[in-house]
């Protein structure tokens, strides 16, 4: 068997505003346009109202309608990012930014297909023009020490942050957004934006996000990084500042010098190496439950003395009244009038929901940086000719597919740096710890708060990340920089730990295709290395049969991966036949009946790997009928490739699937010569 491919992690594409899961019924009931066309069209009328503040209102009313769903084909037919699109470069500093804000909802919640539309729509022009006012109005030396300190400096910086996380939305979708940010020389303006990180962190991070994002496999935008725009980069990462939104600033941008490796002096790449696994290993240090559980609790204190302070204020309220009564008796005594609003006096966000958001935000991307640091897309044409030409069982299904994309991905070989690096920082060992269970303690409080619900989630993401990281780090460093055999002996116990105390394991898909793509690598490692292995039959077919009826891809090839390793192993020891009876009826049953030719190809490589070698595979083999099986099946599989291949499979997978195929031929030849020496 091959080794398993891990996923190379994208920036979500979707910026973190509103809700967009919403009212989907309409929509399936076909009924969408009709329900939104009213206000939609009475709100996109107003854009052009005369007034500021009535087209400031229409603005804010689209992007809360943005975020129903069933509401976007009837703002698409009406043209609405044509109309809002203008309002970019209102005269109105607060027109522009909720004008501003209604297309970040739109380009979050609308997807890719809107986010491209919105290129063919032509909202680049305006947004990048008015990225660059926002850039000339910071730089402005008009305003006096006064103004620079008002409002009108605000909204600017508040305005520029909108935009930026419009811009951050539409090249996360579109590669002609990327483009034409590459053109239009928009990274000296949000590397400016992003100098701005000691006084303003929220749009640094909006700039972070986004520079991860264009950064990404574009050779031309490397290109026009100079020495002061990286320092601006180092000088983000390197902050002393500790709050959690500066963490997740700082990983962010850990994340950006990663994907700008290739321009870095090789004198220097070391430090930058060390200095980005430095961020990331102080990001997995902190304890995510802890903080959940010490953040509610400052919230709980801080809401508790803002209502005993709002208590005190409106008994004084009370005694300025009664003292206004007694003043009509004496008038000549000074009458005194104070208006107070609690409002004033209370913080204007949920700050410790906040914080506590971001660190998981950080947690979650530095793990993700680090499975990226493990991976490259796409494998060289070397690889495949290597491939197509081997006639070893264990290099037809060399890689597993992603369920998604449908693209392979290979691991790289990580560089001399980057292995004592991750050693020296104990990212194995920290990235272990990250894949156990959210703290019950934090995940109980966060369930009974309505606003901190959504945190239980973020939380089992990072355990699943976790997951996936181990996948990467356990096929790439070496048994010993894992501790060694009882390291990995010890982790496999963990995993199935895991696995086996949550019942309904199998209802969690994300969760289990993490933990099977873990488990599939611990295993090729420690077969690799001959060290034992630790699941039961029991709970092998366990984990088979439930993975097996997933809806999800990678979960089936994952437990079919699984069982064609744990079984090769027990084809070359004694007293495993009925074992092996049962995995190969488990793995013939996938291979002729599984509807994805992915998942059969995995399973029919199992069934090469478990019935290779070995006494006890050899009696197997012919107690299952399985020669007869697979020539029955043989030219089946051949029409499924020929008929479904080229309209649903990538020439990757199919180039996988064709050494399959043949290799089918030469294992039903090899079967024969079995059976017919068992027989005879």
């Amino acid at each position: 068997m091959g080794k398993s491919r891990t996923k190379r992690f994208k920036r979500p594409q979707f910026s973190p505003t509103g809700d967009c899961q919403a009212e989907a019924v309409a929509a399936a009931n076909g009924t969408e346009g009709e329900e939104d066309d009213g206000p939609a069209a009475e709100l996109l009328e107003k854009l052009q109202h005369p007034s500021a503040e009535v087209r400031e209102c229409a603005c804010a009313g689209l992007a809360r309608l943005v975020q129903q769903r069933p509401a976007l084909p009837g703002l698409a037919r009406r043209d609405a990012v044509r109309r809002l699109g203008p309002l970019l470069l209102d005269p109105s500093l607060a027109v522009r930014e909720t004008a501003a804000g209604a297309l970040r909802n739109l380009s979050a919640c609308g997807g890719f297909e809107v986010c491209d539309d919105m290129v063919t729509k032509d909202i680049m022009t305006p947004l990048v023009a008015l990225l660059k006012e926002c850039s000339a109005g910071l730089d402005s030396n008009d305003m006096s020490p006064q103004e620079k300190k008002d409002q009108n400096r605000n909204s600017i910086e508040n305005i520029a942050n909108e935009a930026m996380n419009v811009l951050w939305n539409i090249c996360e979708c579109s590669s002609r957004a990327v483009s034409i940010f590459n053109k239009e020389g928009c990274l000296e303006i949000v590397l400016k934006f992003l100098s701005r990180f000691p006084t303003n962190v929220d749009l640094a991070i909006s700039v972070a996000y986004c520079l991860q994002t264009v950064t990404e496999d574009n050779p031309e935008l490397l290109k026009s990084f100079s020495a002061p725009g990286l320092h601006v980069l180092e000088s983000a990462m390197l902050s002393p500042v500790s709050s959690m939104e500066y963490i997740l600033l700082k990983t962010l941008v850990a994340g950006t010098i990663w994907n700008l490796k290739d321009i870095i002096p090789s004198k220097s790449q070391a430090e930058i190496i060390n200095a980005i696994l430095k961020v990331l290993s102080d990001v997995l240090d902190l304890d995510a439950g802890e903080t959940v559980i010490r953040m509610q609790e400052a919230e709980k204190q801080r809401l508790e003395a803002a209502a005993e302070t709002e208590d005190v204020l409106e008994s004084a309220s009370r005694d300025v009244l009664m003292e206004d009564d007694e003043m009509e008796e004496i008038p000549h005594k000074r009458k005194i009038r104070r208006k107070t609003f609690v409002s004033d006096l209370l913080p204007s966000t949920d700050k410790e929901l906040r914080e506590t958001i971001a660190l998981l935000t950080a947690q979650q991307t530095a793990l993700e940086i680090i499975v990226n640091m493990c991976c490259t897309e796409d494998p060289s044409d070397d690889e495949w000719e290597e491939l197509s030409s081997s006639d070893e069982s264990d290099a037809f299904m060399e890689n597993s597919f992603s369920e998604c994309g449908g693209r392979l991905l290979s691991p790289l070989c990580l560089s001399h740096e980057v292995h004592t690096a991750f050693t020296n920082y104990l990212i194995p060992k920290k990235i272990f710890e990250k894949t156990a269970f959210p703290n019950s303690t934090a995940v109980d409080l966060c369930s009974r708060s309505p606003t901190w619900k959504s945190l239980i989630r973020k939380m089992n993401t990072i355990q699943c990340r976790a997951l996936v990281c181990l996948q990467s780090l356990v096929s790439l460093l070496d048994v010993d920089h894992l501790g060694g055999p009882a390291a990995l002996q010890t982790l496999a116990q963990h995993l199935s730990q895991l696995l086996f105390s949550q019942p309904d394991f199998a209802e969690h898909v994300d969760f289990l295709e993490a933990i099977s793509s873990a488990l599939r690598a611990l295993l090729q490692t420690m077969a690799s290395k001959n060290i034992s292995q630790c699941m039961t039959p029991n709970q092998l077919m366990t984990l088979c049969t439930a993975g097996i009826h997933s809806g999800n891809t990678g979960v089936r090839v994952n437990v079919v991966s699984i069982l064609g390793i744990t079984g090769s192993v027990l084809a070359k020891e004694d007293g495993t036949l009925e074992t092996l009876k049962t995995i190969g009826c488990f793995l013939l049953e996938v291979a002729t009946k599984d509807p994805s030719l992915v998942v059969a190809g995995e399973a029919l490589d199992a069934l090469f790997d478990v019935f290779a070698d070995g006494k006890e595979a050899e009696r197997a083999s012919v107690q299952i009928k399985l020669l007869s099986a697979l020539k029955e099946f043989q030219p089946v599989f051949k029409m499924k490739i020929r008929k479904e291949g080229r309209g649903k499979y990538s020439p990757d997978q199919l180039c996988v699937l064709d050494n399959v195929k043949m290799n089918l031929r030469r294992f039903v030849a090899y079967q024969e010569t079995v059976e017919k020496r068992l027989t005879t």
